[in-house]
């Protein structure tokens, strides 16, 4: 491990990895999921931008979703590959809060783009008389609008946050990226108040909100189980309740498994989808007469 320079304010992240071929192997695995993510949501987004027939509310929304997992796994795999690669785990302290910055103005968006989506086929299906005026054009700028603004909101207290805390502890960081409950044992101050707002915020709060709204929108349940599990998972992932190794293996859900995952849940196995991709493969295809 990298000897830490009192007088710097650099952090070291201790990473996932062990330096072997064990971990060479798991990081080729790592960066074979981040290739797969970014080419299953770049097509998504690309080809709703591209297709007149995917330009409606849902796919508008679900384009923000695949847009939000470029940037969710870009914002953690480039820099594990190259601290694992180069031997170097040192990340700057501005670097450090640009990385929780995004890192959690994302995994806040993901949320309410999710409870953005359970609205829309709520609609669709309950209100279809109501839809085009419930769900127009405006309605749904304003919600994908709101959802950057209010993730980047809550994501900059949090950041603002913690880059005033006195870190004058080891600055090394048991993680694989920077993240605030894990940079918490650094800090040579009580930090009880953090701790108790993300109980009664993220413990109590949202899965309270989440429930409400399963009962609200009850035709919704696929969205809505979705929304649910990210809620109660992304507490989980925030409480200061738990071990370093569960607290990885969570980032590992978040960060690179369900940015590769969602491309097929919600966009591949689509007919619609679907369809479009064929008429896009045939478009530029050089047989076509």
């Amino acid at each position: 491990m990298e000897k830490w320079n009192q007088t710097s304010k650099d952090f070291i992240l201790l990473g996932l990895l062990p330096p072997n071929q064990t971990g060479l192997l798991l990081l080729l695995l790592i960066i074979f999921a981040f290739v797969l993510a970014l080419v299953g949501n770049s097509r998504i987004t690309v080809l709703i931008f591209l297709d007149p027939r995917l330009h409606t509310p849902m796919y508008f929304l679900l384009s923000q979703l695949s847009l939000m997992d470029l940037m969710y796994i870009s914002t953690t795999v480039p820099k594990m590959a190259i601290n694992f690669l180069s031997g170097h785990n040192s990340i700057s302290f501005l670097g450090c809060g640009v990385q929780i910055f995004f890192f959690i103005t994302i995994a806040c968006s993901e949320g309410l783009i999710l409870a953005s989506m359970a609205y829309d086929r709520f609609v669709a299906i309950c209100h279809p008389l109501h839809y085009p005026v419930r769900m127009s054009k405006i309605m749904c700028l304003t919600m994908i609008i709101g959802t950057w603004i209010l993730g980047s909101i809550h994501s900059l207290a949090y950041t603002t946050y913690a880059l005033h805390l006195p870190y004058c502890k080891s600055r090394a960081i048991n993680h694989f990226l920077c993240e605030i409950p894990s940079m918490m044992p650094l800090v040579c101050m009580d930090t009880w108040d953090y701790e108790y707002m993300l109980f009664v915020i993220l413990i109590l709060l949202l899965p309270f909100l989440g429930i409400t709204l399963r009962k609200a929108f009850t035709t919704c349940s696929t969205h809505l189980t979705v929304v649910t599990i990210l809620l109660c998972s992304f507490c989980l992932h925030l409480s200061p309740v738990r071990s370093p190794e569960e607290d990885k293996n969570l980032a590992v859900f978040y960060t690179i498994l369900t940015p590769m995952l969602n491309p097929i849940i919600y966009s591949l196995r689509n007919k619609e989808v679907l369809g479009a991709m064929r008429r896009m493969c045939g478009m530029f295809s050089p047989w076509k007469k």
